[in-house]
């Protein structure tokens, strides 16, 4: 189900968001979908003829699109932006540049801040990959982001969107569950949300990621991987390894005619241009009649 344009906040659990951070913020590295989204988000960069000197990186640990970065812009600063403590740690980590690297010479490393930090106003790019889906006020958010690029800036980012494991979904609404994830948001209602932050000639699209495992077991620790669900609607307290065994069983009914069990990932891509400042109208301004003869006479002065 789509989140209309004219709502803001979402329905997120915090204290789930909270632990999947705190969990995420373990992980050796980003989810490999995360790697692969941002892989072909930065082929969309070719598209783009301006070349950032700042670039803010939204969830960058987590985004995977850090080294993509640099790679494509070599002379630019980077700023990490984190949503948890526990994930600027690990960006900090991630990013901090060697003394004998050209990129510590050159910046003295990538800058990383948490998404509650006062952000700089200069850059030329916001890159946010996979991390909006994961926000309660996406709106806000597209509103900081604007706020934190130059005249010239332009911002790119993606997310899942509604058709994200609908297989799981049918099935849980099947056997009378609760929804295993939280509700995503149209790639239409995203482009909508862009022009209402002050951004101007927004594209969107989409494509949809067909995923497969050997077993349920694998399934499942990939999907607990991306973050799990933190919709406020979920199941409540603990399950029991009774009704985990009949999950799996029933996850055997997703298996295709090689006998992997497959998941849909629908990507929303989007990318828009900061929205020139409109021109405020002033109250009327009157001239007297004399000193109306004194500027034509001024002007002609001047042309002559």
């Amino acid at each position: 189900m789509a989140v209309p344009p004219s709502s803001t906040a979402r329905r997120l659990d915090a204290t789930a968001v909270e632990a999947a951070w705190r969990r995420l913020a373990k992980r050796p590295a980003a989810p490999w979908l995360h790697g692969e989204v941002a892989r072909r988000m930065a082929q969309r960069l070719e598209v783009i003829r301006l070349k950032p000197e700042r670039v803010v990186d939204w969830g960058s640990f987590l985004g995977a699109g850090g080294e993509l970065l640099d790679a494509t812009y070599p002379r630019s600063r980077r700023v990490a932006v984190e949503p948890h403590p526990a994930l600027a740690e690990r960006s900090r980590e991630a990013n901090r540049a060697p003394w004998w690297s050209a990129r510590h010479w050159r910046s003295g490393g990538v800058e990383v801040l948490l998404d509650r930090d006062e952000l700089p106003g200069s850059a030329q790019l916001v890159w946010s990959n996979m991390m909006l889906h994961a926000v309660k006020d996406p709106p806000a958010l597209m509103a900081r982001w604007q706020r934190a690029l130059s005249a010239d800036g332009f911002v790119m980012f993606s997310c899942l969107g509604p058709g994200t494991v609908i297989e799981l979904r049918e099935l849980y609404r099947r056997l009378g569950w609760p929804a295993p994830t939280l509700d995503f948001v149209d790639m239409h209602d995203l482009g909508d949300m862009l022009l209402q932050a002050g951004f101007a000639d927004p594209v969107m699209d989409q494509e949809t990621l067909m995923l497969s495992w050997t077993s349920p077991q694998a399934l499942l620790r990939e999907l607990r991987g991306l973050g799990g669900n933190v919709s406020p609607d979920r199941m409540a307290g603990l399950r029991t390894p009774r009704w985990k065994a009949r999950l799996e069983r029933e996850l055997l009914t997703l298996a295709g005619a090689d006998g992997r069990l497959g998941l849909s990932f629908e990507v929303a891509y989007g990318h828009a241009f900061k929205a020139a400042p409109r021109v405020q109208t002033g109250s009327p301004t009157t001239v007297s009649l004399d000193d109306m003869r004194a500027l034509v006479r001024t002007g002609r002065g001047r042309r002559g």
